[in-house]
């Protein structure tokens, strides 16, 4: 049965000349940097507040700035501006000159950064405002987006549009995303703890193995870390198998299961523990932790091997090191591939498969890069650019350049490149990659 909605006028609520889709960091690195570029720029983000995964969902935890062997800073720009902002507040671990893999943060001081940076920038902000329909003009240009929130319905229309939703929200209205992988990296929900203080002799990830039979919970992977100066602990210990997070009614039992599987962790602790042992859970994220759903299809995807093997990119906007990371829908534990060419496969409780994934060599690649043409659209209208973790990687490349630190360059990347196509008129397929690279190397981006 279908319902037939009257025909009626949509307001105009804002004309600019960027118009960005979704507030997560990389959303919000897109908008900072188009708009320090001189562009009008407005942001929609569905949610209270800006971070998406960061803050949102409560993953503390960014990759290192350096290369491999940490002797030189490869990542820079917005993601490095925004650490030392935090820095002065305390609320960031060491990140300089440092051989830590992890920089922890602290999630709510993070979002605050972020509610400053757009104001600072003169970012026009939507916070509760849902994307829903474009509006698009002779098959070429989208002149407009419908968003819905407190006042109703309205429009905004732009010249330019990045789609930083996540899921490709965007994108996917235009027909420009591919099939889903057919093994989707599964979601997590995290929690925020206090009293995390388990003495030497409790290991709390092994009770947890050990009881998940009888709490109803799935194998997967857990890990966690305390919030910079304080003695709060955020725990990843859930996942949810063999669901779409892009579609509406997995999305839903996603969330509800992850709760559930976080207090079937809390459950373990107060049945299975003395009281003094018993950690007090502090704060749920607003939305799971998602790690793959929609990709778009793209000018080029980026493959496992050219990752792996450190291949360059005359049109490389990013620079990375976080290994392949797959975490697996159809069996417990992480594989793991590095640039050295080891491998290792972890699953909770059993030895690590350990091997290489090719022979050994002389040298390996310091670092990978990711390159301009994956993050834009094949066929679609000339005034989209896609930032986030729907750039068109294969099932191995996506498992490394999924992490936020990458993102967050891809985030500044468009935000460039649409701040050129609206100065010059250009589609977007036009952009020169050297200028965009050029805008970025001038605004302290670490484009090598």
């Amino acid at each position: 049965m279908n319902i037939l909605m009257p025909e009626r006028k949509i307001p105009v609520i804002e004309e600019a000349d960027i118009c960005v889709l979704g507030g997560s960091c990389t959303g919000v690195f897109a908008a900072i940097r188009a708009a320090r570029l001189g562009a009008k720029t407005v942001i929609v983000e569905k949610q209270n507040k800006f971070g998406g995964v960061a803050t949102n969902s409560l993953v503390n935890v960014w990759h290192s700035l350096y290369d491999t062997g940490f002797k030189k800073q490869i990542i820079a720009g917005l993601t490095l501006e925004i650490l030392e902002r935090l820095q002065k507040r305390n609320a960031v671990s060491e990140f300089i000159n440092t051989r830590n893999y992890g920089i922890i943060l602290n999630s709510e001081e993070l979002t605050i950064e972020l509610d400053e940076l757009v104001c600072e920038s003169k970012i026009k902000p939507y916070l509760h405002t849902f994307f829903s329909e474009a509006i698009i003009e002779d098959n070429q240009t989208v002149s407009a987006v419908i968003v819905e929130n407190k006042n109703g319905r309205g429009a905004i229309k732009a010249k330019f549009f990045i789609d930083a939703t996540g899921d490709a929200d965007l994108c996917n209205k235009l027909g420009q995303c591919r099939n889903l992988a057919e093994h989707l990296q599964p979601p997590t929900m995290c929690a925020k703890f206090s009293d995390w203080n388990f003495p030497e002799e409790i290991d709390f990830q092994r009770l947890i193995r050990e009881k998940a039979k009888k709490y109803n919970l799935p194998e997967g992977f857990i890990w966690g870390a305390f919030v910079p100066q304080s003695n709060v602990h955020m725990l990843a210990g859930t996942r949810v198998f063999n669901k779409n997070c892009s579609d509406a009614n997995d999305l839903t039992f996603c969330e509800i299961e992850g709760r559930r599987q976080i207090r079937a962790i809390m459950d373990i602790f107060r049945n299975e523990l003395p009281e003094k042992y018993h950690p007090k859970i502090q704060a749920l994220p607003s939305q799971i932790g998602i790690r793959e759903t929609r990709h778009i299809k793209s000018l080029h995807q980026i493959k496992g091997n050219e990752l792996l093997y450190g291949e360059k990119f005359g049109d490389a906007v990013a620079n990375a090191t976080y290994p392949v990371d797959i975490h697996h829908n159809d069996k417990p534990g992480i594989t793991f591939k590095h640039l050295d060419g080891t491998q290792k496969y972890c699953r909770p409780g059993m030895n690590k498969e350990e091997g290489r994934w090719r022979k050994k060599t002389c040298a390996s690649p310091e670092y990978y890069q990711i390159p301009l043409r994956s993050i834009i659209p094949q066929n679609g209208p000339g005034n989209v650019i896609s930032a986030g973790r729907m750039i068109d990687a294969d099932h191995e490349a996506f498992g490394a350049v999924r992490v936020m630190v990458n993102l967050n360059q891809i985030g500044e990347a468009a935000g460039a490149a649409a701040h050129l196509a609206v100065c010059d008129n250009l589609k977007i397929k036009d952009v020169k990659a050297t200028d965009v690279r050029k805008i970025l190397s001038q605004s302290g981006c670490s484009v090598l």
